[in-house]
C-alpha cells in the first residue's frame, strides 16, 4: 500500500524524531544567481522556486537584535556601494547578485564602545514585526510549512557582523567578561522577543541559529573554550526551546567535530550544513551520532554542478543517511550559480527516488 504524502511540517518533525516518513524532506537555499539562472531556462519568474521544483517549504521568523546605529550609504560607485550598517560596520558590496561583502570597518572595537551598543540592545515591540507575523504564519501552518524562529545569537554573528575576527579572537582571550557579556545581551534580546511574539500567538515548531565554529579542517578555538565561554549560552537557548515543545536546529559551517557530542548533550536536534569541503563527513557524523542528531545537508556543493557526479553522490549517500530517520537533504551551504535548472530538477527526481521510505 502507497504511503500517504505527508507534509513538509510531518516529514521534517518525523526525521528530527529519527522516524521514517514518506521521504526524505528537501530544504535548501539557492543564491539570488541561481533563481536568475532558473528563469532563464524555464521557470516562471514570480513562481515560488519551491513550488516549482516540488520541495520543501520552512519558513523562518526574524527580528531586529541590532544596537540600531544609523545605516546609510556612503559611496556608490559603477562596481560598488559602501554602506555604514545598524550594526556600526562599514561594508563595501561589488554589485552582483552573488558577491562576497568586504567589511571595512567595525564601530565597536572595545568594550568600552560596547557600553552604548549595550545600551541601544532593548526591547521594542517595533523589533518583532508582529503584526505580519500574525498575518502570515497560520498561513504557512495551515499550508503545512515548518516554522522556525530564527535566533541571532554567538559567537559568528558577533565576529562576523559586528566586532570583527581578530578583535574577538583576542577578547575571548583578554577580556573573556566582555565577550561573554555580548553573548549574553544577544540571547537576552533574543528570548524577549520571541516570548513576546508567542505570547501573542505567534507560533513555530523550531528554533535556528547560525554558528559558524569552524573553518576548513579546524576550529576557531578549543573545546574548553567552547565549554568555557559558549556552551552556556546554546544550552539556555535549547532550553528555552524545550520549554516550550521546540526542536533545536543549529547551523555551524566549517568543521566542527569535537563540537558534536557537546551540541547533542544540550539538546540540539539537528546540525546542518555538515560542510563536505571543510572535512565533514556524513557517513561518519552518522554512524557516530545518527541515533541522537539529525543531519540536514552533507552533499558537496562542489559537485551539483556536474550532473554524473552529484548523481553518483546522491545514490552514495542518501540510502545511508535515510536509514532510522534523521536525515533532511541539503547542499552543504547552498545552491550555487553555476547549477542548472534541468541539473536541479534531476537532483530533486533522484533524491525523491533514494531517500523513498
Amino acid at each position: 500500500m502507497k504511503k500517504a504524502e505527508l507534509t513538509t511540517r510531518e516529514r521534517i518533525k518525523r526525521a528530527l524524531e529519527h522516524k521514517d516518513g514518506d521521504r526524505v524532506a528537501i530544504c535548501d537555499r539557492p543564491w539570488d544567481g541561481t533563481i536568475r539562472r532558473w528563469i532563464e531556462q524555464g521557470m516562471p519568474a514570480g513562481m515560488d522556486w519551491r513550488d516549482y521544483f516540488g520541495v520543501d517549504k520552512t519558513e523562518d521568523i526574524l527580528a531586529d537584535v541590532s544596537p540600531r546605529y544609523e545605516s546609510k550609504l556612503i559611496e556608490e560607485t559603477d562596481t560598488y556601494t559602501i554602506r555604514l550598517t545598524e550594526w556600526g560596520t562599514t561594508i563595501k558590496y561589488l554589485k552582483g547578485e552573488d558577491t562576497t561583502p568586504e567589511f571595512l570597518d567595525f564601530k565597536v572595537k572595545d568594550s568600552e564602545v560596547w557600553k552604548d551598543a549595550k545600551k541601544r540592545m532593548r526591547f521594542d515591540e517595533s523589533r518583532t514585526n508582529l503584526k505580519y507575523y500574525l498575518e502570515h504564519v497560520p498561513q504557512w501552518i495551515n499550508e503545512g510549512r515548518w516554522v522556525r524562529a530564527a535566533f541571532w545569537f554567538g559567537f559568528d554573528v558577533t565576529h562576523s557582523w559586528f566586532i570583527g575576527t581578530e578583535t574577538l579572537l583576542m577578547a575571548m582571550i583578554e577580556e573573556p567578561s566582555w565577550v561573554t557579556d555580548v553573548f549574553n545581551t544577544y540571547l537576552d534580546l533574543n528570548i524577549k522577543m520571541f516570548d513576546y511574539l508567542w505570547k501573542s500567538g505567534v507560533r513555530f515548531d523550531s528554533i535556528n541559529w547560525p554558528d559558524d565554529m569552524g573553518y576548513k579542517n579546524n576550529q576557531f578555538f578549543s573545546v574548553s573554550t567552547y565549554n568555557e565561554m559558549l556552551k552556556p549560552f546554546h544550552k539556555r537557548a535549547s532550553d528555552w526551546a524545550k520549554a516550550k515543545g521546540l526542536k533545536v536546529e543549529f547551523h555551524s559551517c566549517g568543521n566542527i567535530m569535537p563540537f558534536i557530542p557537546h551540541l547533542i548533550e544540550i539538546g540540539v536536534d539537528s546540525l546542518n550544513p555538515i560542510e563536505v569541503k571543510a572535512g565533514m563527513d556524513p557517513l561518519v557524523i552518522k554512524k557516530l551520532y545518527g541515533d541522537k542528531l539529525a543531519l540536514h545537508g552533507g552533499l558537496n556543493a562542489l559537485l551539483w554542478p556536474e550532473h554524473d557526479k552529484v548523481i553518483a553522490e546522491i545514490e552514495r549517500l542518501v540510502p545511508v543517511l535515510k536509514q532510522g530517520g534523521g536525515y533532511i537533504f541539503s547542499s552543504d551551504h547552498s545552491i550555487p550559480n553555476n547549477v542548472t535548472l534541468k541539473n536541479f530538477k534531476d537532483i530533486v527526481a533522484k533524491v525523491k527516488q533514494c531517500g523513498k521510505y
